[in-house]
């Protein structure tokens, strides 16, 4: 659906290109591990695609909830070591935006299961 997407590989080669914003530990860390931050980001996202196309089918839903955990995985193995780390505000920023990313390629899928 999406990991499987040119859209999808560049936004890993992004979260890779800027993987020095998570090694580096800032000042004023959150209560909530990068990871943690990542996994709610991408919860809402999906939360909001659901609301947003409500004649999606059960199955279209799990399809969609299968796709984000094996997102979820990829980033587990991009982040490594960091994944457990407080976030510092950067990198909330950070993971809001990717998530946003995130939440347009399934956007498009949608869209186009829709049709």
């Amino acid at each position: 659906m999406v990991t499987d997407k040119d859209g999808y590989a560049h936004l890993i080669q992004y979260l890779s290109e800027n993987l020095e914003l998570f090694t580096n530990v800032g000042t004023d860390p959150s209560d909530n591990t990068v990871m943690e931050l990542f996994e709610e980001q991408l919860s809402a996202q999906i939360i909001m695609i659901c609301g947003q196309n409500p004649e999606l089918s059960f199955a279209q839903r799990n399809t969609i909830i299968r796709e984000i955990d094996a997102v979820v995985y990829d980033l587990e193995e991009v982040l490594g070591k960091v994944a457990g780390q407080p976030a510092t505000v950067e990198q909330i920023h950070f993971i809001s935006e990717f998530s946003g990313l995130i939440k347009n390629l399934f956007d498009q899928e949608v869209r186009e299961m829709l049709n």
